[in-house]
């Protein structure tokens, strides 16, 4: 990469160091996603601190739900910090979006818990997350439309593509220190005091982010059109007010955003989840496991940018989809044979089914965080499973019926509330617990995966594929919206669908993909979400989303 620094540009402005310029934009992502790979990292440990007051399953997918309400409201930055960019800069912009996160991470590390202050524990997390993501909805598309602004025609992709290593490096950046400090201060000391500290050291890097970032100069693409006056005075207006530019935002978000943005959280984010609280993998393990497969596939994020500038954009992002929604279903299948053998072998020899009338039967999940699930026999059965995450089918029963737990060969009948009543009721659902875990462990569910018994090798070879689907989805994905759209709107164009597609739509996958498990009682359930996502976007990719990667940025 050549260093270019005090020559005159094409456009009459001096020319930046291109590293310089990568690095700027991209230590600022990285920095960014670190903190958002750092709540997914700690999920089940942050369920603990701030939302202890209701229960395991509920609290699970709150601690989720909190962890997407920073998605939620990308978009919503993306209208605020695009306009900006483009009326004020590109420079400024994402200046101002990087304070924001800051210190929206650094405050974290620094809040009471529940069992501190109550309910003001979880409100306070959930405004830190959402000023979070609407600093991150200004922050991506300032950093993509700036590099492609400073990237020579033919090299658009390679160099937005180091943009893109940057969730990647977030995460393993996130990883690395979780890993230490845990290794440090030990288990029981991480999850009581421990989690702070990665949030809290957030500080420095935030430090060193601004002081490069300061050190840019503004656009030259962006400064040629502003002195001669033809930057845009209504972006919102232009990008979203007219159809002619509206379209174009609706192809880039299901033509390729979408699909982009649920395999980007399936292959990285669920795929964790999965292991921890589905394959009752131990977190350091999971993490260690994960950070190895991103360590080996990161540099294809770099491959795929440079072959999209040599073959286009399009079609393999398109590619990518595809495989991700013909393959999903037999690799978690594999994964959980490979990281969980044990659970896998009961599952498929010792099937485990609730037989009960679906009218008494409650979806596994509370908003209010109150319902014990005690009320139905169904749900004392269902609520048993999915707090130990067993995977179990579902067989309708008469009305009148009495819910049992099949296990294998063994049946167990549910403890019925319309009998058992008062403070016969608790202790009979305790008994009825131990029950069902004795059949459990008779036939061969473990309570933990067995570390010796993990296949490492193919858990990573597992995780490695997942994230080359990443790699080849994200990598052109940059480049591909910013030339989309023209210089004078691009920034706020870019910005909408690429954050819908992965605030929304990605962003809220593991919390839904887990309440869509939490429903049904089949672990693989929540998979459905990004393989039909995955197939609508292949869908209209192919009829209506054109070829952009000869395309010039002026204008």
């Amino acid at each position: 990469m050549a260093t270019t620094t005090g020559d005159a540009s094409p456009l009459g402005h001096v020319k930046q160091s291109q590293p310089l310029i990568i690095i700027a934009s991209s230590l600022g992502a990285v920095f960014e996603w670190y903190d958002f790979y750092l709540y997914g990292l700690l999920a089940t440990i942050i369920t603990a601190q701030f939302f202890s007051g209701v229960n395991e399953t509920t609290g699970f997918i709150f601690a989720l739900a909190a962890f997407a309400a920073g998605f939620a409201v990308r978009p919503f930055g993306a209208l605020v910090f695009g306009r900006i960019g483009d009326v004020v800069g590109r420079k400024n912009t994402f200046l101002v979006t990087m304070a924001i996160m800051g210190l929206s991470t650094f405050l974290v590390g620094l809040l009471p818990s529940y069992a501190s202050v109550g309910v003001a524990a979880p409100i306070a997390l959930v405004v830190l997350r959402l000023l979070q993501g609407l600093a991150l909805g200004g922050e991506y598309g300032g950093a993509a439309t700036y590099v492609a602004e400073h990237a020579p025609d033919k090299k658009r992709g390679l160099f937005t593509s180091f943009i893109q290593t940057t969730a990647s490096l977030g995460l393993f950046a996130a990883l690395l220190i979780v890993i230490g400090v845990r290794t440090l201060v030990g288990e029981e000391a991480f999850a009581a005091w421990g989690w702070r500290i990665p949030f809290i050291v957030s500080i420095a890097l935030l430090a060193v982010s601004l002081w490069i970032r300061m050190q840019l100069e503004e656009s030259p693409v962006f400064q040629k059109m502003k002195d001669e006056g033809k930057t845009s005075k209504a972006p919102l207006t232009e990008a979203f007010g007219q159809w002619s530019n509206l379209k174009v935002v609706l192809i880039a978000l299901f033509g390729a955003v979408v699909g982009q943005g649920v395999i980007f959280y399936t292959s990285q984010f669920y795929a964790l989840f999965f292991l921890e609280k589905n394959l009752r993998v131990d977190g350091p393990t999971t993490n260690i496991l994960i950070a190895i497969a991103l360590l080996i596939a990161t540099p294809a994020f770099i491959f795929f940018g440079w072959l999209s500038d040599k073959i286009g954009r399009k079609y393999i992002i398109l590619t990518g989809c595809a495989l991700a929604a013909l393959t999903y279903m037999p690799l978690f299948h594999a994964l959980s044979k490979a990281a969980n053998p044990a659970l896998y072998a009961a599952q498929a020899n010792s099937p485990v089914s609730v037989v009960a009338n679906p009218d008494e039967c409650s979806v596994q999940f509370d908003p209010v965080g109150k319902n014990k699930f005690d009320k139905s026999s169904c749900d004392i059965a269902k609520a048993y499973l999915a707090k130990a995450g067993i995977s179990y089918a579902n067989v309708i029963a008469p009305a009148g019926t009495v819910a049992q737990i099949h296990i294998g060969g063994t049946t167990i009948p549910v403890v019925n509330p319309a009998v058992v009543t008062g403070p016969d009721k608790a202790a009979a659902i305790k008994a009825f617990g131990a029950e069902v875990k004795t059949a459990l462990t008779a036939v061969g569910y473990p309570e933990k995966a067995d570390p010796a018994q993990i296949n490492k090798p193919m858990v990573i070879a597992i995780l490695v594929l997942l994230v080359l689907y990443v790699t080849m989805v994200y990598g052109p994905i940059a480049a591909l919206l910013v030339e989309l759209f023209p210089t004078r709107i691009r920034y706020t164009s870019m910005s909408l669908p690429y954050h819908i597609g992965n605030g929304w739509f990605g962003g809220f996958l593991p919390t839904a993909a887990f309440a869509m498990v939490a429903a049904t009682g089949d672990i693989y359930y929540g998979l459905w979400y990004p393989i039909v996502a995955c197939a609508v976007t292949v869908l209209v990719g192919l009829v209506f989303l054109p070829e952009t990667f000869r395309r010039s940025l002026h204008g």
